[in-house]
């Protein structure tokens, strides 16, 4: 049993996501009346999928879900969320395109919790402005887990990080929040949403933050910079998936260091990017182990890395566990 989390007990104190799915239908169509409609916040990730599906489920086409695609998803991703959700989803299926608003309000920006307000905000603003244009949405709902209440600093225990859904609301939010996934850790996450019928490639979905990549880009954030990371991260998950380690692995990922090191291509000097790669172990996230990746494999990623990504010069593997580290670098 995971510590800290409100659980669902019956025989003996076994969970069991179908009977979670029941209950929390039946808190939902408690919560919102008869007519009345939820917007739900995509962010692309499994939690907020989650949600979607549940709402479904529990008021079909009075759910609008709005996923903001700020253009630091991982490569592919938006297209494969777009599919998905505008195909099974009963209600309105909305997306908004705002890679370039939030660039822009990233501009010069290089302090991590400053990027996290920052994203956070403006997915805020752009929930209520699309949902305001719908005309009377009484509340929202987002895929708030267990973890990030933890990792936010909920109740009496400080902060280790702030989550753009934890927490900073602004007071004119407007409506009314629903989290009903907000007691359970990442594994029974991925098990409502088993049951509920969603696609492998959704649940075996890493655990994505919801800032994107831009907390994986160490100083600012600009276009060039997340789409060689996109490259990185790409090349690395195909290595891993290519030798069947993908399903092992909690959590696997490329970072730019925001470091710049001097190397070699085509016999010359080359001064360049500096990637890092991250892979860890664990059941819950509240902490993790580093993982024993073959050498062969870290070989074949580096050697790919570097000489598909003209920017990069070096690759380094990251060997910190969780604690001291977090998961994420920033």
């Amino acid at each position: 049993m995971e510590d800290g989390e409100t659980n669902m007990l019956e025989n003996g104190g076994s969970w069991r996501p179908d009977q979670f799915i029941e209950e929390a239908i039946a808190g939902l169509n408690d919560t919102v009346g008869a007519g009345e409609r939820v917007v739900c916040a995509l962010s692309g990730g499994l939690d907020s999928t989650v949600v979607a599906f549940l709402l479904d489920r529990a008021i079909g086409e009075r759910l609008v879900a709005i996923f903001v695609d700020h253009g630091m998803l991982r490569a592919g991703e938006a297209a494969e969320v777009s599919e998905l959700c505008g195909q099974r989803l009963r209600g309105r299926f909305v997306r908004i395109d705002a890679g370039e608003r939030f660039l822009k309000a990233l501009r010069g920006v290089t302090e991590p919790e400053q990027k996290r307000k920052i994203i956070g905000a403006e997915f805020i603003k752009l929930f209520k402005e699309e949902a305001l244009s719908l005309g009377d949405i009484a509340y929202l709902a987002q895929g708030t887990i267990r973890s990030d209440v933890v990792e936010s600093g909920a109740g009496t225990k400080a902060a280790i990080k702030a989550h753009h859904n934890v927490g900073g609301l602004p007071e004119e939010l407007g409506f009314k929040l629903i989290e009903p996934l907000r007691d359970l850790y990442k594994g029974r996450v991925r098990r409502v949403g088993e049951a509920l019928g969603l696609p492998a490639a959704i649940l075996r979905r890493q655990p994505f933050p919801g800032p994107g990549l831009a907390v994986r880009i160490i100083g600012e954030v600009t276009a060039e910079k997340v789409a060689l990371l996109q490259s990185a991260d790409a090349i690395f998950r195909e290595e891993i998936a290519e030798v069947g380690l993908a399903e092992e692995i909690w959590q696997f990922f490329a970072v730019l260091t925001g470091v710049r090191a001097v190397g070699m291509k085509e016999g010359a000097r080359h001064y360049g990017e500096v990637v890092a790669l991250r892979a860890v172990i664990s059941e819950d996230a509240m902490t993790a182990g580093w993982a024993r990746l073959p050498f062969d494999l870290l070989q074949r990623a580096s050697e790919r890395i570097t000489a598909e990504i003209a920017a990069v010069s070096r690759v380094v593997y990251d060997i910190t566990a969780k604690p001291p580290g977090t998961i994420e670098w920033e």
